[in-house]
């Protein structure tokens, strides 16, 4: 299953990190390639987006179910394509550094199912990455804005 995982370190306390987080609107818009999001309930929204393997762009529609909220550390999600044959999970994970730095883990594992599974997996292998870096950077740098200006990212 392609997968990605990247870390930061954001010198801000975990709880502040777990204000962001917990709230699936301050996240949803920062996926690469936003397009809309509708929250359904406490733990299942639909994104749409616009996807980019290079060769290919398409409107994507996905379920993200969360599966846990583990007050502060932790956010776990499943993904389920819903115009595209794909499952995958994610989350994001907080490790308090000291009381006022923290370390924040974004992973992502996608898997492209059908008869096109294996080509699309073999494209995904190099692209999950990519996105999780991104994502999770973007996501820190939004953290951050929210934080006064003392506060500073250091990137891993």
């Amino acid at each position: 299953m392609p997968s990605g995982s990247h870390k930061v370190a954001l010198e801000l306390p975990i709880t502040h990190i777990w204000r962001f987080v917990s709230n699936v609107d301050n996240w949803a818009p920062l996926v690469p390639g936003y397009i809309h999001h509708e929250i359904l309930n406490d733990k299942q929204s639909n994104w749409k987006f616009k996807g980019d393997l290079g060769f290919v762009q398409k409107t994507i529609y996905m379920k993200i179910d969360i599966t846990k909220w583990q007050e502060p550390n932790k956010v776990t999600f499943d993904l389920t394509g819903l115009n595209e044959n794909f499952k995958g999970n994610g989350y994001f994970e907080a490790e308090a550094l000291t009381n006022e730095a923290t370390s924040v883990t974004g992973h992502l594992n996608i898997n492209a199912k059908g008869m096109t599974g294996p080509m699309i997996n073999s494209v995904l292998k190099s692209f999950v990455p990519k996105i999780t870096k991104e994502f999770t950077e973007t996501v820190a740098n939004h953290i951050m804005k929210t934080k006064p200006k003392k506060a500073k990212t250091v990137m891993q």
